[in-house]
């Protein structure tokens, strides 16, 4: 038997100022991969030219939310921004979301006509005030087809060279097959810009692993390369999963007395259950968009 946890889990005992691998997104911790670096460059491009809806795809923790984080961060202060986290409800439900998320109350009793005309009166309200509005929604894959063409008519506020309102929609991939439905596709045809944001391959993988590492005051060299492609193997190149997985091996490393996680650790861990995955939408991987000037959802990108 090793010795007993600490009640910091392993930071003393690896030295690090904090956890490496937390697993809520921390825009500090931000890894610039090819994807990631890519990702954003799309979201920035598509508010640069006032795209009037961008659309960013990817598994669950492939990093989408710290990247909006980010993006968000950046954003000119002349850009009214309103973020929804996770809509649901039929019709009209989505206006009352929207006026809240810009701080605009709704009556309870107002009818879908009164919340409509409520909006379009902010959107111009703030275009008069010289400020553009943009409307980012996340967990965006949980927007019935109903509600994406609902939000489609919100665009329609939107005339002659100036875009009024953005929409940046961040999704799990399922996002993408709803968006391709025929029934959709004048929504499609909004899409300016889309970009899928695949896991990464098994070299990025290490190098986000070192990276988090040496961020918390690590050396980098605290997993060995075969554990670090183990790593790779079992988590798909997703970051959430890498991080659940070197997390709790470091846990293991400190009861087995040892500052360095070696494969047959990761091993022992993944023997032990104590990891639960989901798979990941396999439809997608190697699927990714960039720029769609004419519809949805493009061609792939290299």
């Amino acid at each position: 038997m090793g010795r007993p946890l600490k009640a910091d889990l392993y930071l003393k005992h690896f030295q690090f100022r904090e956890r490496p691998f937390a697993l809520l997104p921390d825009p500090d911790f931000i890894f610039w991969s090819r994807g990631h670096t890519r990702a954003f460059s799309v979201l920035e491009y598509g508010l640069m030219t006032q795209a009037p809806i961008t659309v960013l795809t990817g598994e669950v923790g492939a990093g989408k939310t710290t990247l909006l984080q980010e993006l968000i961060s950046q954003i000119p202060n002349d850009v009214v921004v309103g973020l929804i986290s996770n809509a649901q409800g039929g019709r009209g439900e989505l206006l009352r979301w929207v006026l809240n998320a810009f701080d605009q109350p709704a009556e309870p009793q107002a009818d879908y006509v009164s919340l409509f005309q409520q909006f379009v009166d902010f959107v111009l309200e703030q275009y008069a005030a010289g400020l553009s509005v943009l409307l980012i929604i996340d967990e965006a894959q949980n927007l019935s087809p109903e509600t994406l063409e609902e939000l489609r008519m919100l665009t329609n506020i939107n005339s002659g060279k100036d875009e009024l309102l953005q929409l940046v929609l961040l999704g799990q991939p399922e996002l993408r097959e709803v968006i391709a439905r025929p029934e959709l596709r004048q929504f499609a045809q909004r899409v300016s810009v889309s970009y899928h944001l695949d896991p990464m391959d098994h070299t990025t993988s290490c190098d986000y692993i070192r990276s988090r590492l040496q961020h918390a005051g690590g050396t980098g060299e605290e997993f060995t390369e075969a554990a670090m492609m183990e790593i790779h193997r079992v988590s798909g190149g997703i970051p959430r999963e890498i991080n659940k997985i070197c997390d709790l091996s470091l846990v293991y490393a400190v009861s087995a007395d040892t500052t360095v996680v070696e494969k047959r650790l990761v091993d022992e861990l993944l023997a032990d259950g104590v990891i639960l995955s989901a798979p990941a939408h396999q439809f997608f991987l190697s699927n990714r968009y960039t720029v769609v000037p004419d519809g949805f959802p493009g061609e792939a990108a290299e």
